[in-house]
């Protein structure tokens, strides 16, 4: 493994900041502690900062040389509406808040790759570091690139990172095309005429229209869709009535779908349409649909993909570089950012949870777990991985 001996050097820095991070954490928009730190690191190390983009999101800016090339590396900030049962010294100080999905050693390797850059970068041309709000919700990129960020802070790829736990630790896995899915939520209302139990011909039964419909729904997936496309159509939530021994007026029924094409998406969502207006008026019920779309798919571009390959595999060994990792049906909104610039996300192990020190929870070391932690093993070989792709993407004439 040939993580960059300065970067080493200052592990013990980035794990401070990791664990104060950790320590503060900060949900949506309202990064403002996490962002005051990512400026002041990056303006004390001579990198020029603006602040406020997409709301709270930090751009540094390294130019050296006298290239028009640039590149964007991203990481984002914000943590999650959950309560951490672990009890180490940097656990969070935030009641119902928690860095449960790594986002804080994204931010320190970032950030790790800025110092290093700024001190011993061999590159010609313009290094964007984009510290992103808002990715679990609020789609903090795409508010991002509303306020100009591409236009502002031009750059030819843009390249992000996810620890991913379940794959050794220090591992990479990547591949070209989709490698997250998109995310759509949907609420089916439904509205007949409530009445007694015992006499249901007297009413219209909206219970019984969304039992219906919950099994017709599937039939989308296995008699609509390409059976070689892959998607996933989930039903859970079904709300209705009041008491056992009366037919409700209103019912609903609520969900998430997710692909890896808007094609596939278009379908699901016209299908599921048709679906519950047939069946309701079959039943003698109303009915709506709310379909949100709220990520699209993440799709790596092929050639950024084989340049972020050449990297890993020099810093992690050929061995420790899977380039054809199964694609998951999670999202991330950094799909917002490679529908604007072609570019690569990759997946960054995180291990098991061997690493988690005394006093971490009972459960698994998973994402959005109460019990989760960041591998801070992982800070210098991320920082590494960053440098590489600039200095690779950036190299001198």
């Amino acid at each position: 493994m040939n993580a960059i001996a300065e970067i080493k050097a200052f592990s013990d820095e980035l794990k401070a900041i990791r664990h104060d991070i950790h320590a503060h954490p900060e949900i949506g928009y309202d990064v403002h502690r996490t962002a005051d730190l990512v400026a002041e690191k990056l303006q004390q190390w001579g990198i020029e900062v603006t602040r406020g983009v997409g709301k709270t999101g930090v751009v540094g800016t390294l130019k050296r040389g006298a290239s028009n090339r640039a590149i964007g590396l991203r990481a984002d900030m914000d943590a999650l509406p959950m309560q951490e049962v672990n009890e180490f010294a940097h656990r969070s100080t935030v009641s119902g808040a928690m860095h449960a999905c790594g986002h804080d050693g994204h931010t320190t390797m970032l950030l790790g790759a800025a110092h290093y850059l700024a001190n011993s970068g061999d590159f010609d041309g313009t290094v964007q570091f984009f510290f992103q709000p808002a990715e679990e919700e609020g789609a903090g990129a795409q508010a991002m690139i509303d306020d100009g960020l591409f236009e502002r802070f031009p750059v030819k790829a843009v390249f992000g990172v996810h620890n991913w736990p379940g794959i050794p630790a220090g591992h990479f896995g990547v591949k070209p095309g989709p490698i997250m899915a998109s995310t759509s939520l949907f609420k089916i209302k439904l509205s007949g005429a409530g009445c007694h139990g015992a006499m249901p011909h007297l009413g219209r039964d909206p219970v019984f229209a969304a039992a219906q419909i919950v099994s017709l729904l599937q039939s989308i997936l296995t008699r609509n869709k390409n059976p070689v496309e892959a998607a996933a159509l989930s039903v859970t939530q079904i709300h209705a009535g009041e008491a056992q021994n009366v037919v409700p007026t209103d019912a609903w029924i609520g969900g998430t779908v997710r692909t890896f094409s808007d094609e596939t998406l278009d379908l699901i969502e016209s299908r599921m349409r048709a679906i519950v207006s047939a069946t309701a008026f079959g039943l003698d019920c109303k009915s709506e649909v709310e379909f949100s779309r709220n990520y699209p798919p993440t799709i790596n571009d092929p050639e950024q993909t084989a340049i972020a390959v050449e990297v890993m595999r020099e810093l992690v060994g050929v061995d420790s570089v899977n380039s054809a990792i199964e694609p998951t049906m999670a999202a991330e909104d950094f799909s917002f950012m490679l529908r604007a610039k072609p570019g690569c996300y990759a997946f960054l192990g995180n291990g098991t949870g061997d690493h988690r020190s005394m006093g971490h929870g009972a459960g698994p070391c998973l994402l959005h777990n109460a019990s989760y932690d960041f591998n801070d093993d992982l800070l210098p070989i991320g920082s590494s991985y960053f440098v590489r792709l600039a200095e690779r993407f950036l190299r001198k004439s």
